[in-house]
């Protein structure tokens, strides 16, 4: 008995070790298109790997979903799809899911393929499956609270079917608290007031993003970032641009009227802050369907 539970323990070890060095396999890099953030990156996000995206709190539950899609786009091959997979409960919690969303941040709908789980446990499991599948160029699984199923063991298999792959995965985290895990990057947003265009028309979404965690790097840095549909990247937003950004505690000097009721452009009122329109309650367009798969 005691050769066998070494031969075993033996042969567990092996296996980890062919999983660990087939998980540092690199998938390359994808930009954001923001220089700041990307310079701070090395380049970029590392395809392949898991990031996790917290809201920073309720309100942003929409902006935190608006970011998750906006890297899933950034880090999209060409011809390849993504996946979004919620939970049952999810419209209930944050809203029914529509598409004029994602064209809004230049997506193309028909390019997104809806799944949705029983329960956390089978939404995992999907989402590990799913990462192995090579007509996903992204994945996101969007989760509620704090499931116990979603534990350290849980994130490991997304990041090792994530490297083995080469798909990115994006761990949504919704009304919840920040617990151990293996995501590559760990970021918090929040919804930020967009700079006003010509003749004051609505400007591009903006984001306060907040690097939480970084396995390879340094953390804890902030930036506000615009997102630009045309060209499906981050920018910097015209202020952030003329004062070299946003300070570690997220707040640019040129700004700091924006807490006071005071814009930057003309002395008036910014606009509201960014319009994520991703879980939306309203029903969908008559006559427009999105794809689901149970």
């Amino acid at each position: 008995m005691r050769d066998s539970g070494s031969t075993l323990s033996a042969l567990r070890r092996r296996i980890a070790g062919e999983e660990a060095s087939r998980a540092s396999v690199g998938h390359g890099l994808f930009p954001s298109g923001h220089p700041l953030l990307d310079t701070y990156l090395d380049g970029g996000f590392r395809r392949g790997q898991l990031h996790e995206i917290f809201a920073g709190d309720a309100d942003d539950n929409g902006s935190a979903a608006g970011l998750a899609a906006m890297l899933a786009l950034c880090a999209l091959p060409p011809g390849k799809d993504i996946l979004w997979l919620r939970t049952l409960d999810a419209p209930r919690r944050g809203g029914r899911f529509n598409p004029a969303g994602l064209a809004e941040l230049g997506g193309n709908p028909a390019s997104l393929l809806m799944a949705v789980a029983p329960d956390d446990t089978a939404l995992l499991r999907c989402a590990a499956e799913a990462l192995r599948c090579d007509g996903f160029g992204a994945v996101i699984a969007e989760c509620w609270g704090a499931p116990c199923v979603l534990d350290l063991t849980a994130s490991r298999r997304l990041t090792l079917a994530a490297n083995l792959a080469g798909v990115t995965a994006f761990l949504l985290r919704l009304d919840a608290q920040e617990q151990p895990s293996t995501a590559d990057t760990r970021w918090s947003v929040r919804s930020a007031p967009s700079t006003p265009l010509a003749a004051n028309a609505p400007g591009y979404p903006a984001l306060d993003i907040t690097l939480l965690r970084r396995r390879a790097g340094r953390s804890g840095e902030s930036w506000r970032v615009e997102w630009d549909r045309d060209r499906r990247i981050f920018r910097e937003t015209q202020a952030a641009a003329g004062t070299g950004g946003l300070h570690s505690d997220g707040h640019n000097d040129s700004e700091n009227g924006a807490e006071n009721g005071t814009g930057a452009a003309g002395g008036g009122a910014p606009l509201p802050g960014a319009v994520v329109p991703l879980p939306a309650r309203q029903p969908l367009e008559p006559g427009r369907r999105i794809k689901r798969r149970a």
